[in-house]
């Protein structure tokens, strides 16, 4: 065996070996019967994340907002959206957490807000020159007349970066740097005024009683203050990121130390920060959780790894090597509210891109095959040591969907590219709670914002619970075994002498239990060593043998 990280002390702190569950509020449970999630709802079904075993749940925004990209573009950082409930709602959801043992980590939003925030209103009446409009990143047009943009930066939703104002006489005017929809506007991280107020936010909610922060795109405050050309498609970028002039620069370092200070000073227990950044290579993603910054930063590069032995490998070992220098745990994760499902994303052929959606015209992933290797995948994920994030039906094996007509899809891109991409709403769909009931149980009236594929009837957690062999049953084994052998506190070491298509990883937890870890990506069967206790398998074995797409955990003496 060949070690490739060494074990976390029995006593180390709640947030590096925590398994947090992402709640995507819209779609999670509707209270009040208007088609869309809400706090209320939320509150309702907490106990089903207790039953589940993790740790703590984050929440996707539920702030004011006019909701043109589903809450991340934020008009009000400390009010609750009407579509949502109210800060009262908010508290009490926070209570019912705690009460239920789950830590609450809420979404900040900080590299811009909503065109209707009052501080853009108020630079768009202000003009050029004001102090209102240094709030945000404005800057005069290119040409005789002003009439080019500032660059040729292009942004992440499509179309160029920067969109061109009225001033108040009615003239063309300067423009704003907006590096994903017009209706957010970048925020200038250099002014003084941001960084209070987004302090004064942070202990908002702290001071309400959450846990910590997601934060999005954590890697894109800073822009190079040149503002050089730059034409390549931010989204495309995960090779050398910081190439790119607004992402990843170095001064997003000194904001994230101010906040973990002010974090680190409400004492115990820690509340944690979680960078959204879509950083690589590793080394520079492990720079955002140096001890000073933040907890966590999301393993995109695990997540981006196709169904291959070998890829797979030199992720596990590249994100270990790189966090471990700098004392930070890996935080996994396989699926999010902006990725294809891995249940249909491990269902599509090896060696293509990962495409943003799926329409009824495009090549279908294979269901079967998808939620096999899902599941293998997911026990490969939660064996390793760290944190990781579950995303809200994943523990339930939802697929995609992949036949939402055009007209009911929300996601901007999908406007912004004229429908070649189709975005993200297909990973978006409201959860189902129970089978055969009006919207599957996610309310009462049968509303629902998107609309849920059939398949998800057969898949809703009342027909999952109790049921041998659901994915529901795997991921509430999963959770406690490894909360059980302290898998997310242990040692890592490679098994040697296995086949190329096989990976085998013996872990130590704090108080020597071993376990390992076989992830068979072979189309051959293969044998367990000697000795090995299955205690748990993603699929039936029916013997000792581990079939293909299968990863099994035993017990070592």
């Amino acid at each position: 065996m060949h070690e490739i990280h060494a074990a976390d002390p029995a006593g180390s702190p709640w947030w590096r070996d925590a398994v947090i569950y992402q709640i995507y509020p819209r779609s999670w449970a509707d209270g009040d019967g208007d088609g869309v999630g809400d706090l209320p709802g939320i509150a309702s079904r907490l106990e089903h994340l207790r039953d589940l075993g993790v740790d703590a749940v984050w929440l996707s925004p539920f702030y004011r907002s006019p909701q043109r990209d589903a809450g991340y573009d934020v008009a009000d950082h400390r009010d609750v959206d009407p579509l949502f409930g109210t800060l009262d709602d908010a508290d009490a959801m926070i209570a019912r957490a705690h009460e239920l043992g789950l830590r609450v980590v809420v979404d900040l939003v900080p590299n811009h807000t909503s065109s209707d925030h009052a501080w853009f209103r108020e630079a768009l009446a202000a003009g050029p020159g004001s102090p209102e409009r240094a709030r945000y990143v404005f800057r005069d047009g290119l040409g005789e007349d002003g009439s080019l943009p500032p660059t040729n930066w292009l942004a992440n939703f499509g179309g160029g970066a920067w969109t061109r104002v009225l001033e108040a006489d009615g003239t063309p005017g300067q423009w704003y740097l907006h590096l994903f929809d017009p209706s957010q506007p970048d925020l200038d991280w250099t002014n003084p005024q941001v960084r209070a107020d987004f302090e004064t936010t942070l202990r908002f909610w702290l001071d309400r009683g959450v846990d910590g922060f997601r934060v999005d795109v954590a890697h894109g405050l800073v822009k190079d203050p040149t503002f050089p050309p730059f034409g390549k498609h931010p989204g495309g970028l995960m090779e050398v990121t910081h190439e790119a002039p607004y992402w990843d620069q170095d001064g997003v370092h000194e904001i994230y130390r101010s906040w973990r200070a002010l974090l680190d000073s409400y004492g115990a227990p820690e509340r944690i920060l979680c960078a959204e950044a879509w950083v690589a290579p590793a080394d520079r993603l492990a720079r955002y959780v140096r001890p000073d910054e933040m907890h966590q930063a999301f393993n995109f590069d695990f997540l981006e790894t196709q169904w291959h032995a070998g890829a797979l490998r030199d992720a596990v070992r590249r994100s270990l090597a790189a966090n471990d220098s700098v004392g930070a745990p890996s935080t996994w994760v396989l699926s999010n509210h902006d990725v294809l499902r891995h249940a249909s994303r491990f269902g599509l052929a090896v060696g293509q891109p990962r495409p943003n959606g799926i329409g009824a015209a495009d090549p279908q992933p294979d269901a079967e095959l998808g939620v096999r290797r899902a599941r293998a995948a997911t026990a490969l994920m939660l064996a390793l040591p760290g944190g990781a994030y579950v995303y809200q039906g994943e523990e339930l094996g939802l697929p995609e969907h992949t036949s939402l007509p055009d007209e009911v899809r929300q996601d901007p891109t999908f406007a912004r590219t004229g429908g070649v991409e189709l975005g993200r709403d297909g990973c978006r769909v409201p959860m189902p709670w129970t089978k055969g009931a009006p919207a599957l149980g996610f309310n009462d009236t049968g509303a629902s914002w998107l609309p849920q594929p059939a398949s998800y009837s057969e898949l809703a957690v009342d027909a999952q619970t109790g049921v041998a062999g659901s994915t529901l049953e795997l991921y509430r084994t999963l959770l406690a075994l490894r909360r059980d052998r302290r898998l997310g506190l242990g040692g890592l070491a490679e098994v040697e002498g296995l086949p190329e298509e096989v990976l085998g990883y013996v872990s130590t937890a704090p108080d020597g239990t071993r376990t390992l870890v076989l992830v068979n990506l072979s189309g051959a069967p293969v044998d367990l060593p000697d000795g090995a206790e299955v205690l748990v398998s993603s699929a039936d074995l029916g013997d000792t043998r581990v079939p293909g797409d299968v990863t099994v955990w035993a017990s070592l003496r």
